[in-house]
C-alpha cells in the first residue's frame, strides 16, 4: 500500500513541478495579475512555444491521472477482485 501512495506522489509531484513551470513561462503575462498559470497561452509563436504548451498541459493530466490511479482505482480494484475471489469461493 505504501509503494501505491509513493507512486502516486511521485507522479503528482513531477506533473505539479511541469505544470508550474509551463505554466509559468506561457501563460503568466505578468505575476501581478490575480489569475496565473490558468491564462490563455499569448504570444506563441514558435514550435518550442507550441511544445511547452503541450507539455504544460501533458504534465497537469499526468499530476491528476497519475495520483488518482495509484490513490484511488488500484485501490478500488484490488478491494473488487478480493470481495469477487470471496464470493466465488462462496459459491463452490
Amino acid at each position: 500500500m505504501a509503494d501505491e501512495f509513493i507512486k502516486g506522489f511521485t507522479l503528482f509531484t513531477l506533473g505539479g513541478l511541469g505544470w508550474l513551470t509551463f505554466g509559468g513561462w506561457y501563460r503568466t503575462p505578468s505575476y501581478y495579475d490575480v489569475v496565473q498559470l490558468v491564462n490563455p497561452a499569448e504570444g506563441v509563436n514558435t514550435a518550442y512555444g507550441e511544445i511547452g504548451l503541450v507539455v504544460g498541459d501533458a504534465s497537469f493530466w499526468l499530476m491528476i491521472l497519475g495520483a488518482l490511479t495509484f490513490w484511488v482505482l488500484i485501490p478500488v480494484s484490488r478491494q473488487l477482485r478480493d470481495v469477487l475471489g470471496e464470493d466465488a469461493e462462496a459459491t463452490n
